[in-house]
């Protein structure tokens, strides 16, 4: 009896589309740290905001900077290269989909796994001061594995469900008010706010312990795969 009222509570409450948001929004706390190392300690450049890094561009431009033309060149095409990356192992979301959490998303973030784990072993061998030309290429890596994230979230079919493209969460968020019960502004209200708490974790580490920045991509992104493997892909249903 107890075991069935359990079983009871957790379908309503912890359904399979509520565990795939809050693995989602999880995902956001990789974003908002990644962007956040790469602000204060790659460049001052974003490394999931490629309207930001355009701008940067046009700005590079104006004031005939070097430094921020090659910054934001790297993390812009960088993420191109992770946003194809990420395209090819995920795949497209077909007109109907069954799967909540395709395995191909499982296997696409692993990859974007392999990458931030890479930038976490070069941080430490360079004690989170990296040289110029090495600041290059871990910009790049973070830049890569953000657009990854960036393709395998698409790959999910869900409108408006982002975790890098955070202007249109934002929008949708404002636009939830002209509704009732919306349970797209609910879960738009967590991702943004996740996205906060990792710049927040990031920057902290960034600024006060530099040499443990990695940490909190690394773990966010690590319990995300996992949790996707382990709800929805453990066992065949």
């Amino acid at each position: 009896m107890v075991d069935e009222l359990t079983a009871r509570v957790e379908s309503t409450f912890w359904t399979r589309e509520r565990r795939r948001d809050a693995l989602v929004i999880t995902l956001t706390l990789v974003t908002g740290s990644v962007d956040a190392i790469g602000l204060i300690r790659l460049g001052g450049v974003f490394t999931s905001v490629m309207t930001g890094n355009m701008v940067f561009l046009g700005i590079a431009a104006s004031e005939h900077s070097g430094s921020i033309a090659l910054h934001t060149g790297v993390a812009f095409v960088m993420y191109i290269v992770g946003s194809f990356v990420g395209a090819r192992i995920a795949g497209h979301a077909p007109d109907h989909e069954s799967h909540l959490w395709p395995l191909s998303v499982v296997k696409a973030l692993s990859v974007e796994l392999v990458v931030i784990a890479t930038f976490a072993v070069w941080w430490e061998i360079v004690h989170a001061v990296p040289s110029p030309d090495v600041a290059y290429s871990l910009l790049g890596l973070n830049a890569m594995a953000l657009g990854i994230q960036s393709s395998a979230v698409l790959r999910f079919g869900v409108h408006g469900l982002s975790t890098t493209y955070l202007t249109g969460t934002l929008t949708q968020f404002i636009a939830g008010f002209t509704k009732k019960n919306s349970p797209v502004q609910v879960r738009s209200s967590f991702i943004l706010l996740a996205l906060i708490l990792g710049a927040g974790l990031g920057a902290l580490c960034a600024l006060h312990a530099p040499r443990a920045a990695p940490i909190v991509p690394l773990g966010a992104l690590g319990i995300v795969v996992v949790g996707a493997w382990i709800s929805f892909h453990r066992r065949l249903d």
